[in-house]
């Protein structure tokens, strides 16, 4: 599918008052697919045609990003995000399905996965998780000097500075060795700027604080998990690399982390054969 085609293949539904994006294909066990920060549900098209080819599977623009509305007078936070997913699936009647998600996605699956584990048989119902690179522990979440300048009181000053050169500059520190092209970059960035995205950034990067304050619950969400977990992570990766890795891999032995060697923060778009394969290997498993 290409990028002219991703959006008029959008659907919509209502949120609040919001209008959010979404896209949906393919048939079996619905696979919810929860994307990251600054970008939007384009990451996943490299694995896009492969998922679907074995599931059905969903994705969202959360509110803010991509092709979905993005209010400036709104208190965007994780927990907001996870609701909204929540919202998503009951208005398609989806009951229950698996999570694959990144970045900002891991938090938002985090909250999804603690509030599934406190209603117990009611509602939603997830059937696994598997977590790409992203900040599972606030503790061991390495932001970068513009995260935490945004995330700052003053951060909305700042929104200014954020343009496609501080884009590469700091997705070229992310990356592995496979670097985004400038063509991927176009469009990563044409949908930050979409509904003027650039200017609420500081306000979306509110997770990093939601993040701490919800530590406790969240890293619950995965020590007392009622569903299979697995995780793909990209090592070479400064914010959530090997050392996330090492640590998933002590404190919850009992799932396996595969760790891509060469890749860094965004494994779908930097090796997704890999991704891939990895991913099919947990389903089966299951």
């Amino acid at each position: 599918m290409t990028f002219e085609e991703w959006k008029t293949k959008a659907e919509y539904f209502d949120y609040n008052g919001n209008q959010i994006a979404y896209w949906t294909e393919g048939e079996g066990v619905p696979l919810i697919l929860i994307h990251g920060f600054p970008t939007s549900s384009w990451d996943w098209h490299k694995t896009w045609d492969k998922l679907c080819s074995r599931y059905q599977v969903f994705a969202v623009d959360m509110l803010g990003f991509g092709y979905s509305d993005k209010p400036k007078n709104y208190m965007y936070s994780i927990t907001d995000q996870a609701r909204l997913h929540e919202a998503f699936l009951d208005h398609l009647n989806i009951k229950e399905a698996h999570l694959l998600v990144h970045d900002y996605g891991v938090s938002v699956a985090q909250e999804m996965l603690a509030a599934f584990n406190d209603r117990g048989s009611a509602g939603f119902q997830a059937l696994s998780c598997c977590f790409l690179n992203g900040g599972l522990f606030p503790e061991l979440h390495h932001a970068r000097p513009i995260q935490k300048l945004l995330n700052s009181p003053i951060g909305f000053l700042f929104n200014r500075f954020l343009n496609k050169k501080s884009l590469r500059k700091n997705f070229d520190k992310i990356y592995g060795h496979k670097k985004a092209t400038e063509v991927e970059l176009d469009q990563f960035y044409a949908l930050m700027l979409y509904k003027d995205g650039i200017g609420i950034t500081s306000k979306l990067m509110r997770y990093i604080t939601d993040r701490r304050n919800n530590a406790t619950r969240w890293k619950a969400a995965l020590t007392e998990s009622r569903v299979p977990l697995h995780f793909i992570n990209g090592p070479l990766d400064p914010v959530s690399g090997i050392h996330l890795a090492n640590y998933c891999q002590e404190l919850l032995p009992q799932w396996k982390v595969d760790i891509l060697d060469d890749v860094g923060h965004y494994p779908h778009d930097e090796a997704p054969d890999r991704v891939m394969a990895s991913y099919f290997g947990f389903r089966e498993s299951l």
